[in-house]
């Protein structure tokens, strides 16, 4: 642990970490992704997808919970990998991949996000969507300069986007909430329990569109190991790093579930599918079209926030990689007055901008699966590296039930991988092999594992491992 993080002060109690938790994971996800999940069960039964995005998240929720609480405000991912296979050796490079990775599948996150934008904005104006349903050249320039125009409002110091934030958020839980409300109060059970022939039928068919909705699913339940990037600052971080992990997935399934069942429970399935703005039809529906483009409206609002938030996060973790030496160095560079990382922040928006030429399920399944490729799996085989060769590393959570959630884990990942087609994962792989190459050239100038002159054990002196 960094004498930075033995500075920090545990203030934050379980409500606290997993209100910042379900903040962090309710945005944009469900109102965009709710068509894809249907579309991809063809009908009611992908409510199955959600459930088993939501298995798989609580599983990896556990791999997080016990590493976050190990190691608890010490850098996330970037230094559980680099710990798990070696501080000195192997784990150089997968914290590197971990870094890599995220600043190649930022912007298909932020550009998700505002093509999802673009289709809403669709509501007003026709000229954004084409006949086939995707974006027009105007609706991806009007994603692209979101992008841009997220960009210019975070080129400020921290304490005006912190203010921002709240505000927005405030904005998120409202348009939540609404739609929440408004589905209960006119549920109709014959329209969202409308199963089409052969819903349950275990074919090729049936478990390669399960796949693809939990692959959905689990872009919407993206958020959940927030906590840990904090745990150096929860309150007995062995108790509430797990519990506010599990509670956050465990409530946010509970109003996904809910939202998607209530629409289909007012638009029919058959229709909701094929939906450019799911929520913005869904209340056109019950309460007219004045009705609908106030949601419009919020929705809008609440993509931007999200977009705003997500943009925030990924622009600051290749600058900390950078400043410590561990990432190229235009990563670091600050802001002369107002210290924010301008090189990450302006390569991040400025790539998500052209990310937008992409279709919204491109994104969205580029994402997870090198997400999965980079850092998912490598994290189920941390936990057990760590128990077997780290005992100095104290546990003070142990992963309930260990190995079975690793194992669920992996198996969900894999099969995510699976189901979501071979030139994703071709994708993700060329993207880790280019991530390598470019590891290895840094290496090779600072003279570091591989290169280094003098042989160094797997896990280094004592002074590493802290």
């Amino acid at each position: 642990m960094s004498s930075n993080d033995q500075q920090l002060i545990r203030g934050m109690g379980l409500l606290q970490a997993t209100a910042a938790n379900m903040l962090e994971m309710i945005g944009i996800g469900p109102f965009i992704t709710i068509p894809l999940i249907i579309a991809a069960m063809g009908g009611p039964q992908a409510m199955i997808g959600w459930l088993l995005g939501a298995v798989i998240s609580m599983c990896d929720g556990l791999v997080w919970a016990e590493l976050g609480a190990a190691m608890p405000g010490s850098g996330g991912s970037y230094h559980y990998l680099q710990q798990a296979y070696g501080p000195s050796r192997l784990g150089r490079l997968m914290s590197y991949l971990f870094i890599w990775q995220t600043v190649c599948s930022a912007p298909f996150s932020i550009a998700s996000g505002a093509v999802g934008f673009a289709k809403y904005a669709g509501f007003f104006s026709s000229s954004l969507i084409t006949t086939g349903g995707e974006l027009s050249v105007f609706g991806k320039l009007l994603a692209a300069g979101l992008c841009l125009a997220v960009t210019a409002l975070l080129y400020r110091d921290i304490h005006s986007v912190g203010r921002l934030s709240v505000v927005m958020w405030a904005v998120v839980l409202l348009t939540v909430g609404w739609a929440l409300v408004a589905g209960l109060m006119n549920f109709q059970p014959r329209l969202a329990f409308d199963f089409p022939p052969d819903a349950f039928k275990l074919s090729t068919g049936f478990f390669m569109g399960l796949g693809v909705a939990s692959l959905n699913a689990v872009y919407d339940y993206g958020g959940y190991n927030n906590v840990c990037l904090f745990a150096g600052e929860v309150k007995k971080p062995e108790r509430i790093v797990p519990r506010a992990i599990l509670l956050s997935i465990g409530a946010v399934v509970a109003i996904y579930l809910t939202m998607t069942i209530t629409i289909i429970g007012v638009v029919p399935w058959r229709e909701a599918m094929h939906s450019q703005a799911i929520v913005a039809d869904f209340i056109q529906r019950i309460y007219g079209s004045k009705a609908a483009s106030v949601m419009t409206v919020l929705i809008l609002w609440t993509t931007f926030a999200s977009i705003f938030a997500v943009m925030l996060g990924y622009s600051r973790v290749p600058y900390a990689a950078a400043a410590d030496g561990r990432f190229f160095k235009p990563f670091a560079q600050l802001h002369p007055t107002k210290h924010f990382p301008t090189f990450s922040l302006l390569l991040i928006g400025i790539s998500s901008a052209l990310a937008c030429w992409f279709d919204l399920a491109w994104l969205i399944t580029a994402l997870i699966v090198i997400q999965i490729i980079a850092r998912d799996i490598a994290q189920v085989f941390a936990v057990t590296l760590i128990r077997r060769l780290r005992p100095e590393i104290k546990r003070p959570f142990k992963m309930w039930l260990y190995p079975a959630p690793s194992l669920i884990a992996l198996a969900g990942w894999i099969y995510i991988l699976g189901a979501n087609g071979l030139k994703f994962i071709f994708l993700g792989i060329g993207l880790m092999a280019v991530g390598i190459v470019t590891y290895l050239w840094q290496a090779s100038a600072k003279a570091e594992w591989p290169f280094a002159a003098a042989t160094t054990k797997m896990y280094g002196s004592s002074s590493d491992r802290s």
